[in-house]
């Protein structure tokens, strides 16, 4: 049997770069009946399958409590300028991990988790550490679902952008062209690309849990799901049964 239709979606994260394009997929999407976007600031959008919840995040399992919802969508992530800083490991460890539990507790099946390539306990870059402590903490809450993508650089404009990020839009593009083979997870992709995959994953019928990288993501993007995605794009890190 297939997913049931007229679903409600949890999503943090949705003033970012990528969570306002899921956003906006989202409200647009004929199976989400409901979007709860949970910001700390309200997000300046009407819309009748909206309910933007302002909420102080580090009392937000207490807040949340209530909800009922079938997916949730985290796109937490600090600026780059945060990267490596306490402020970066209580957002994208911390906040994380809680709004995990919180659409634990409001029953979510399905959880799709916007992480980054190359997160990895042994890096020499925190972030990424930080990134794989989040991944593996919230993998051990034991959704019935689970689908982490891990994209390169992030391309697309964002209402304040410093002008090395602006020079940064016009280098990624060009370095992955270079970048085959082995390296290919590394290239930049679209923030829009990303979202896409993101809606798309949690429609997949697929249980346990998933990891996607640059050729899975574009994969899931673009998928209908009337066939499986190919197992080159998609890497599994436990048995999952096939999609419904």
């Amino acid at each position: 049997m297939g997913e049931p239709q007229a679903k409600v979606a949890l999503l943090a994260g949705g003033s970012g770069l990528t969570g306002n394009h899921l956003l906006g997929a989202l409200l647009e999407a004929p199976d989400f009946a409901r979007t709860y976007a949970v910001t700390r600031r309200p997000l300046g959008l009407e819309h009748a399958k909206l309910a933007n919840r302002i909420v102080q995040f580090d009392r937000l399992e207490a807040q949340l409590r209530g909800i009922v919802c079938h997916t949730a969508f985290c796109c937490l992530g600090a600026s780059l300028r945060a990267a490596g800083s306490e402020e970066a490991r209580r957002v994208e460890l911390g906040y994380a991990l809680a709004f995990a539990r919180a659409a634990k507790a409001a029953q979510a099946q399905r959880f799709v988790l916007l992480s980054c390539v190359g997160a990895l306990s042994e890096s020499r870059d925190s972030r990424l550490r930080v990134k794989q402590e989040a991944e593996q903490s919230i993998e051990a809450l034991g959704f019935a679902s689970l689908d982490i993508l891990q994209p390169g650089p992030l391309i697309g404009l964002r209402r304040e952008m410093p002008p090395s990020e602006l020079l940064r839009l016009l280098v990624v593009p060009a370095v992955s062209l270079l970048q085959l083979g082995a390296r290919q997870p590394y290239r930049g992709i679209s923030a829009r690309t990303v979202a896409a995959a993101m809606l798309s994953a949690s429609r997949s019928g697929r249980r346990g849990v998933y990891r996607y990288t640059y050729s899975g993501i574009r994969a899931l993007a673009s998928a209908k799901f009337r066939a499986p995605l190919s197992r080159s794009d998609v890497v599994t890190s436990k048995s999952s049964q096939p999609p419904t």
